[in-house]
């Protein structure tokens, strides 16, 4: 069983996200570890045997990173999963996984914060997702407002043959990019169709290009 210290480790973790999302920590063969959020709970118990078909369960598989869709038959409810594998003396030795409820299952909008109320916003609507001091803007075509999900959150919800992670701080739909720049650091700016100007990292750089095609 975990040590106090790697449960405290994990619960740090888990702070970095919304309080929607749940985070499991396992072997490679058990859960060890799980903090359920408020609007996902898996049933997990420490000691559980890893379940065939989990995110968890493939990531340990491939012995990498995983990200994907999972539906209701494995858990009795749907959602999307990030996992990454840890390695001990060079050996897979177990998993930490973030588990977030699949908000895009049920409509095909982010519903944003707005002075006087909510709004719906579709997401074909939506230009660009900025994380800028400690909060989420939603940049769309029509109207503007935050959400209480972390751009790592959206990075997993959105369809990913619109959105586009092209920097820390941006999560871009690729439909609104009206023209792409070479800049002074060898990467890229995007110029987005409400003139707003976005970089691409170094990091996105190589992903972005593929994905694009350039």
């Amino acid at each position: 069983m975990l040590n106090i210290r790697a449960e405290t480790l994990i619960d740090i973790i888990g702070d970095l996200y919304t309080e929607e999302t749940s985070i499991v920590l396992s072997d490679t063969k058990n859960y060890l570890y799980y903090r359920p959020s408020e609007r996902i709970d898996l049933k997990i118990k420490p000691g559980d045997p890893v379940v065939e078909g989990t995110i968890t369960a493939k990531a340990l598989k491939l012995k990498q990173k995983v990200s994907e869709y999972i539906d209701r038959d494995v858990f009795g409810v749907p959602y999307y999963g990030m996992a990454v594998p840890y390695r001990h003396n060079g050996r897979i030795a177990g998993c930490v996984t973030a588990v977030f409820p699949a908000l895009s299952d049920a409509l095909s909008v982010v519903t944003v914060q707005v002075a006087d109320g909510w709004i719906p916003m579709p997401f074909e609507d939506i230009l660009y997702i900025e994380a800028k001091n400690r909060k989420t803007y939603v940049i769309g075509s029509n109207t503007s407002g935050t959400h209480r999900n972390s751009l790592n959150e959206f990075d997993f919800f959105l369809p990913r043959d619109r959105f586009i992670r092209c920097h820390r701080s941006f999560v871009i739909n690729i439909h609104h990019i009206e023209a792409i720049y070479p800049n002074t650091h060898s990467t890229f700016e995007l110029k987005m169709k409400d003139g707003a100007r976005i970089p691409v990292s170094q990091t996105h750089s190589s992903y972005f290009r593929k994905l694009l095609g350039f």
